[in-house]
C-alpha cells in the first residue's frame, strides 16, 4: 500500500532508474565522478556530513564532539541520530560495516567544509 503523499493523495510509483544506475558503478573513482556529475557540491558534502555524523553517533560520541568533529550543527546531528533510532536500518547497517572493516577500527570523519553551526 502506498502512503499518502503531503496533499493527501497517493504518491506516485519511485522510480528506481538511479538506483539501478548506482549499481552497475564499478568502483570509487566512478562513483566520484558519477554523483559530481549528478549533484551540486553542498548536496553532496550534506550526505558526507549526515553519514559522518551517523558513524560519530554510533561509535557512541557526544553531540558536542560531533559537532566540533564534522562541523555539523546539533540540528543536524539530532536529525542524523532520529534517522538511527527510526529509519530503515540501512545506513546503520553501512556504518557499522564501515567501523568494523576500517583499519583500526574507527574511520574518522572528513574534514568539514561548512562552519560549525550550518545547518544542512
Amino acid at each position: 500500500m502506498r502512503s499518502p503523499s503531503p496533499r493527501g493523495g497517493p504518491q506516485p510509483p519511485r522510480s528506481t532508474a538511479l538506483y539501478e544506475a548506482i549499481l552497475r558503478l564499478q568502483d570509487l573513482e566512478e562513483c566520484l565522478r558519477f554523483f559530481d556529475d549528478l549533484c551540486a557540491v553542498t548536496e553532496l558534502r550534506t550526505l558526507e556530513q549526515r553519514y559522518d555524523v551517523a558513524g560519530c553517533l554510533m561509535q557512541g560520541k557526544v553531540y558536542s564532539e560531533i559537532r566540533r568533529e564534522t562541523g555539523a550543527s546539533s540540528a543536524t546531528v539530532s536529525r542524523v541520530n532520529r534517522m538511527l533510532n527510526y529509519g530503515t536500518g540501512q545506513v546503520a547497517r553501512s556504518v557499522r560495516y564501515d567501523l568494523e572493516h576500517a583499519p583500526g577500527g574507527q574511520p574518522g570523519p572528513t574534514q568539514p567544509d561548512t562552519q560549525e553551526g550550518d545547518s544542512l
